[in-house]
């Protein structure tokens, strides 16, 4: 078992926190911690003794996304296959959240962009810290978005937030992400973990079977089911991984210059 993800259970609440740890890489998704999560998520998902999950971060930051460094060298190797980790990976880390019959809470301590916004939002309920950002930083590298945040940050903030947001990849605040719906509340960084908890508690002592069927018709109610946008996200994704425009983005954010993006 990885230690790229902790989970620790609460037997006696029936709550499972499930904890990204890879501080030190602002828990940048690796394939070792892509896995670690799936595999993690998927596994408290069937557990009937788990009535509520927590998805949370150690240290600073929440998820900044996909390792870079690594994307890279995936990218110089000539791979055919390199943007395999969308369905392999980060659809089934959204689905698992978006789908498990129980409520499923992120607990936002710290900067969150990227698949790690996309997987906040696919929780059902957001906590944040103050101070922390967010962003999708998807169009900085010439992508566009993953794990579902074409359909779930549409739905949280609307289509032409979520189409500014996407395209100019501007950050915001958690203050910001409360007033549009985003998260439910901000709290102080050190009482993230127990606020979450305690909601995570009151959730699991009540109606999850009503909670699953509550999920399941909201699901239902969005205009494009989420398995249609993860279909669509991914082959967008491989697409545009054999751009020059992507390639290029990405060398200039790991040697730290402004990209130059020529439509090719």
């Amino acid at each position: 078992m990885s230690d790229a993800v902790e989970v620790t259970r609460d037997d006696q609440a029936a709550v499972a926190v499930v904890r990204m740890n890879r501080p030190d890489r602002r828990n940048a998704l690796t394939t070792e911690l892509k896995v670690a999560l799936r595999d993690a998520l998927e596994e408290v998902g069937q557990d009937d003794g788990v009535r509520a999950v927590v998805l949370a971060a150690a240290g600073p930051a929440f998820c900044v996304g996909q390792d870079l460094g690594e994307h890279a060298e995936t990218l110089r190797s000539g791979d055919p296959d390199a943007m395999r980790t969308v369905p392999e990976h980060y659809n089934r880390i959204t689905s698992a959240l978006a789908t498990m019959p129980k409520p499923a809470i992120a607990a936002v301590g710290g900067t969150c962009v990227g698949a790690g916004l996309g997987f906040a939002l696919a929780c059902d309920l957001r906590l944040a810290a103050t101070g922390v950002r967010f962003a999708t930083a998807f169009a900085g590298i010439g992508f566009g978005g993953d794990s579902g945040l074409s359909a779930t940050l549409a739905h949280a903030v609307g289509a032409s937030r979520a189409t500014d947001l996407l395209m100019l990849g501007d950050s915001f605040t958690a203050e910001q992400a409360r007033d549009w719906g985003v998260v439910r509340e901000v709290v102080a960084v050190e009482e993230l973990d127990d606020r979450a908890l305690a909601l995570a508690r009151r959730l699991a002592s009540g109606p999850t079977r009503a909670y699953a069927e509550i999920k399941a018709a909201i699901a239902l109610g969005t205009v494009s089911p989420l398995t249609t946008i993860l279909e669509h996200e991914g082959a967008a994704q491989s697409r545009l991984a054999a751009t020059e425009d992507h390639r290029n983005a990405v060398e200039a954010f790991l040697s730290k210059e402004k990209p130059t993006f020529t439509g090719h």
